[in-house]
């Protein structure tokens, strides 16, 4: 029994450290002056995030990053918490069609997916628009928003929480917002932070859809990429640093409005 608690722990730390090293090392090589030629860097600076802030196209591309992936988070919950909950009390046949609708994007290349819609919406405003991002990127994204949801209310008795809420006078719209809600509302963040980190960072969509009219941080950091990989390295930082303060943020909300909801019941 011990020994088997031991090698837990160790598997644990091994885990650890192969998750640690690479932001460490990132980290330290955005602060570096110079480190090519020791184990360690051979000076610190914050020069490079400096550049970094004072690029002209930070701000936008930062700006362009969270909007894209905040919008994609709010087309999926608009789209997939109505169709997840109908298909789990009405339409319970209907829950393997959208299982396999789900995975689908798993199977089709970014690349396809963006050439596609490109070559159907080639019609002013919509091609090559920021709404035609925001589209892609939430057809991409949609599995991760639907299988949290999903299984939030596979965990519920939905059918005795329908017919109680509905011997009360609710209808379809107040069961959904003020009963079903609360009760995903794990899912929901789940799904939330899934979708928003992987929007925030994506590149193949942005760059083939809207290219350089609208900028986006991976954009950025793919040019810095090929010119100064220190300055590359403090975009990540920044990037990394933003995206974990939101997640933090985001569960906190979520925590305190369940703690809330348990104190009034």
């Amino acid at each position: 029994m011990k020994d088997n608690i031991i090698s837990k722990i160790i598997f644990l730390l091994l885990f650890a450290v192969y998750m640690l090293i690479p932001i460490l090392a990132t980290y330290m090589f955005s602060i570096a002056v110079r480190w090519d030629r020791t184990i360690l860097p051979e000076g610190y600076t914050l020069e490079w995030y400096l550049k970094t802030f004072q690029h002209p196209y930070f701000i936008i591309a930062l700006k362009n990053s969270l909007l894209l992936a905040s919008y994609t988070v709010m087309v999926n919950l608009i789209l997939i918490i109505p169709a997840a909950y109908t298909a789990h009390t009405r339409l319970p046949w209907v829950k393997l069609q959208m299982d396999l609708l789900t995975i689908l994007p798993f199977g089709i290349p970014r690349v396809v997916l963006a050439l596609a819609l490109i070559a159907v919406f080639n019609v002013p405003p919509i091609a090559r628009s920021p709404f035609l991002l925001v589209s892609a990127c939430s057809v991409f994204s949609m599995p991760y928003m639907y299988r949290p949801i999903a299984n939030a209310l596979e965990a519920m008795d939905l059918r005795t929480i329908n017919d109680a809420a509905r011997l009360q006078g609710a209808n379809s719209r107040q069961i959904l917002i003020y009963i079903i809600g609360p009760n995903i509302l794990t899912g929901v963040v789940s799904g939330s932070l899934l979708v928003f980190s992987a929007i925030f960072a994506e590149y193949t969509l942005a760059v083939l859809i809207t290219g350089a009219r609208f900028k986006t941080l991976p954009m950025l950091l793919v040019e810095f990429t090929r010119r100064d990989g220190r300055i590359a390295s403090a975009i990540t930082v920044v990037a990394f640093t933003i995206a974990m303060l939101l997640s933090i943020t985001i569960i906190f909300l979520a925590r305190e409005r369940q703690k809330a909801q348990k104190i009034k019941r």
